[in-house]
């Protein structure tokens, strides 16, 4: 499975943005897919995830303001950002996996991330 994360950008706080996670293969509808972001000096941290029926997991410094969906038939996963905040700025990886468990341990597949950033 290859991984392509795109829609990044600059925004305002405030902002959206709607960052979107192809995926290549003919399994990706099994996968529990991730975003994960790390930020400048900080660790990799959670974001969210989504099981294959669409199960979602949020962080709880999103909660409430970002939103997974995936579409099967176009093999993608969206992540949803709105009222972005500066502390949001990082940069945005999809992973996909056959559990929650596999890409929470940085298993499984992943994408090169796209960057964020949200001016004050």
């Amino acid at each position: 499975v290859q991984l392509q994360a795109s829609g990044g950008g600059l925004v305002q706080a405030g902002g959206s943005l709607r960052l979107s996670c192809a995926a290549s293969g003919r399994t990706f509808s099994s996968y529990v897919m991730g975003w994960f972001r790390q930020a400048p000096g900080k660790e990799r941290e959670f974001v969210g995830d989504i099981t294959w029926n669409g199960i979602t997991d949020y962080a709880d410094s999103v909660k409430g303001r970002f939103t997974i969906f995936r579409d099967n038939a176009k093999n993608t996963v969206y992540l949803q950002m709105n009222s972005l905040k500066p502390g949001d700025t990082a940069v945005y990886s999809c992973a996909a996996g056959q559990s929650i468990a596999t890409i929470h341990r940085g298993a499984g597949y992943w994408g090169q991330g796209t960057q964020v950033t949200v001016s004050s």
